[in-house]
């Protein structure tokens, strides 16, 4: 742990946009081909505030499409805090591997820590849609986007620094 928080959570704003879009695709060619739908797996999301009832709609809403994505950006922008703080400086050393590793490596435990420690009421729902083989697709995919970000944020701050 060789980042601060404050280092770590700037950071993250862009690690945890690109996981959040990386796995939003992975949602969405996953819902078209097992339910028909691009935009069901993150309607389900919009359950938090809607209940089970969201986890049925396949068009596109504001409601729950729109909701569904927030919530998602917003948690992939607090596990790409934890992925920064752990892992965000061995990336901007060069190390690639290190940064899929840890990516992939918090990607597992956010995995864990949504279906095996947080009530069924704030799980992210897209469970209730796809097969636990998109799930491991839309999580890996996931911890892709954070090591893609966190080397986003490398190259970035490597030409920042010629720069000076």
């Amino acid at each position: 742990m060789d980042k601060r928080w404050g280092v770590a959570a700037r950071d993250a704003l862009v690690s945890g946009t690109l996981a959040a879009a990386a796995s939003t695709a992975a949602l969405a060619v996953a819902g078209r081909i097992e339910t028909g739908s691009a935009v069901a797996p993150t309607n389900a999301i919009s359950h938090w505030v809607y209940g089970d009832r969201a986890a049925r709609q396949d068009a596109p809403s504001v409601r729950h499409t729109l909701l569904g994505y927030g919530i998602h950006h917003g948690a992939s922008v607090f596990w790409a805090a934890a992925f920064e703080r752990l892992f965000g400086r061995q990336t901007e050393r060069g190390r690639v591997g290190s940064a899929i590793a840890g990516g992939l490596a918090v990607a597992a435990l956010a995995c864990f820590v949504d279906y095996k420690l947080t009530p069924r009421r704030l799980q992210p729902g897209y469970e209730m849609r796809l097969s636990r083989p998109s799930l491991a697709a839309v999580y890996a995919m996931f911890g892709l986007g954070l090591a893609a970000g966190a080397l986003v944020n490398a190259r970035v701050k490597a030409r920042s620094a010629r720069a000076a």
